[in-house]
């Protein structure tokens, strides 16, 4: 089951510079991670969201005004366990697959407020290029159009606008699509990352 996900998200990047899983994640994790993530926000774990790297970290909220939350194995949760070792096979079947030269991977929860967005950016440093690939994963359930929250990627001949529905993944090179996340009308919820070279 796993590795028809992990097909299929190649398959689609492949044709079309941007991979989607519709049920990427399975009803049962997705419904772990919004939990956990939303638990952690109510207890104040997550901060607000900046732009660059390291010493160049700047918060814009007329740019990006998300809150976000790092994963990592030391917290010993088990649904966020759960995810990195799923994106730990994928890197894997990536790499078998497609020579793609994966180390490691980042991810972090990130949650947009009524109001939120993200305007129009790349995933890639100024300063470093060890970001290959973005991914990001949606914990939003019974998300309706009417919603907002989409996320647009400008590709070269003609945009593309992705719905945040639950479970759905999403796969793109982060340093070749801007893409943007579009006013939400609620709260918006996903596990956001990068495959690192």
């Amino acid at each position: 089951m796993e590795e028809s996900s992990f097909e299929l998200l190649i398959s689609s990047f492949i044709e079309t510079n941007v991979g989607v899983s519709n049920h990427f994640l399975s009803d049962r994790l997705s419904s772990q991670l919004q939990k956990n993530s939303l638990a952690l926000y109510q207890q104040d774990f997550f901060h607000e969201a900046g732009i660059g790297s390291a010493e160049q970290l700047v918060h814009r909220p007329t740019i990006r005004n998300d809150a976000i939350y790092w994963l990592d194995k030391s917290h010993n949760n088990v649904s966020e366990n759960e995810y990195l070792v799923l994106m730990e096979d994928f890197i894997r079947y990536l790499n078998i697959s497609c020579y793609a030269g994966i180390v490691d991977g980042e991810f972090h929860y990130s949650i947009f407020e009524v109001g939120g967005f993200y305007k129009k950016h790349l995933d890639q440093f100024m300063t470093t290029s060890t970001r290959k690939y973005s991914l990001i994963s949606y914990l939003n359930e019974d998300w309706q159009e009417q919603d907002g929250g989409q996320l647009l990627i400008h590709q070269p001949n003609q945009n593309q606008l992705i719905s945040p529905t639950n479970g759905k993944t999403v796969f793109f090179k982060s340093d070749e699509l801007k893409h943007e996340v579009l006013v939400s009308n609620k709260r918006r919820m996903s596990v956001t990352g990068w495959l690192r070279g």
